[in-house]
This record gives structure tokens, C-alpha cells and sequence, in this order.
């Protein structure tokens, strides 16, 4: 039997935006995916409905793919695949396999000789590093720097000095609510002539993208509790 495919499939960054970043062809392709891998359940089901392809949210099959998703339970989870049915992939926010559980699924898929589509949408990284103006050739992404203040500045310091030797941008995220504690880090620990990005709420009718040498940033207001990317990049 001819294996199905595995969709990667955008979700929205930001709250009733799907009509101007969801691509066609999700549109396109989404009536032929009846089986979905989801991070979270809810989330999936809203976002889903809100596009408005299927007659009913009922008739699709959900599974649960977050980052407790064990990979003994991917041949299961992977069984429409085998059986000849399509998988969509739907992350909590953004491009899945980016900075997301789904990158265990889509690993599984290849070893077993699954096709994997990747679908064309919005991911907060790239569009917050195109709109930075700091170095897009050479970048990496640290994910969440370490909560804890000592070990953290040590990390931001280290990354600095990264940072200007090989020309690079480094990029963070933080939840929401430690939004001012890692600005405040990042402040206190780097060089007044560094380049500090923050993008908030990227694609929401929030959304604010700066970037200043840390020097100016100093005396501007405490950031919003709304998701945010962080880029640095040192001179």
C-alpha cells in the first residue's frame, strides 16, 4: 500500500490573523488531511475551524504531539501514514519543526521513508530577523536562555563575545510574562554598542519591531506580556 504524506501545516503567531498569513495552499491542501498530530488540542481545533474548509471539526482525528511525546509512540501515532491516509502536523503557534516538538515526528517520518511537505506560513524567527536589520546570513537560535540571573548573564556574555568574533546574530524567545526579566538581562550584561532587537507580537495588531544599540534602550517603557523575539548582535 502507497504511504500517505506528512503535512507540515502553519498555525497562526498571533490571534484572528489566518486570512492575511495563511498561505493558499494549506487551503489547498488541508481537505485531503482528515488526521492531525497536534501540540495542542484546543488550539488545533480553533484554528481549524476558523479556517472554515471543513463541513465539521468532528469528523477529524487528533492526536497529541507535544514535547512529553515519547518516540515509542510514534509508530502508532504514524499509522493512518501506513495505512495510505495523510497527517497534518498543526503546532501551538508558527512553523512546526522550528523551535517545536513536532521535529521528533518529522525525523520518524524520514527514517521510514515518509514524504514530509513543508507548507508555507508564518514562523515569528524569520520575519522578526528580516525585520531587525542584523546579520540574516549568519544567525542561531538559543531557544530560552537559563532562568536563573548568574548562570544566565555568564550565557549572554559568552554569546557576545560569539557574537563578534564570527559576525553572528543570536536569537531568544522567553514566555510572555519574563518578557522585562530577560530585556533586563539582556541590558545589564551586554556592551552599551551592541545591536538589541526585541520583536513583539509579530504579525499581531501589536506588533512592534525595534532595534537600538543596548545604550538607547535603557530608558524605554517595560515590554507588553505578548510573545517576543530577542536578537543581539555585536560590534
Amino acid at each position: 500500500m502507497k504511504k500517505g504524506k506528512l503535512y507540515l501545516i502553519p498555525n497562526v503567531i498571533a490571534n484572528e490573523t489566518q486570512q492575511s498569513v495563511i498561505a493558499p495552499q494549506v487551503y489547498q491542501v488541508l481537505p485531503n488531511v482528515a488526521h492531525f498530530l497536534v501540540e495542542d488540542l484546543r488550539n488545533a481545533r480553533r484554528f481549524l475551524s476558523s479556517l472554515k474548509i471543513f463541513d465539521s471539526i468532528e469528523i477529524l482525528n487528533f492526536q497529541i504531539l507535544d514535547k512529553d511525546a515519547r518516540r515509542e509512540e510514534l509508530p502508532q501515532l504514524f499509522s493512518p501514514i501506513f495505512q495510505g491516509s495523510n497527517i497534518g502536523i498543526i503546532s501551538e503557534a508558527g512553523c512546526p519543526g522550528v523551535a517545536d516538538p513536532g521535529a521528533v515526528a518529522v525525523k520518524f517520518a524520514h527514517e521510514n521513508g515518509v514524504q514530509v511537505v513543508p507548507l508555507v506560513g508564518p514562523s515569528s524567527l524569520l520575519l522578526a530577523l528580516m525585520a531587525s536589520g542584523l546579520n540574516g546570513q549568519r544567525f542561531t537560535f538559543h531557544g530560552y536562555l537559563p532562568i536563573d540571573a548568574k548562570e544566565g548573564s555568564t550565557v549572554i556574555r559568552n554569546l557576545e563575545k560569539e557574537s563578534k568574533q564570527k559576525n553572528q546574530t543570536q536569537i531568544f524567545i522567553e514566555t510572555p510574562y519574563r518578557n522585562n526579566h530577560l530585556k533586563r538581562m539582556l541590558l545589564d550584561n551586554l556592551k552599551k554598542e551592541t545591536l538589541l532587537s526585541i520583536a513583539i507580537d509579530v504579525t499581531g495588531e501589536n506588533e512592534e519591531i525595534r532595534t537600538l544599540p543596548v545604550k538607547e534602550w535603557t530608558n524605554l517603557a517595560d515590554m507588553p506580556k505578548l510573545p517576543a523575539v530577542f536578537m543581539f548582535l555585536a560590534s
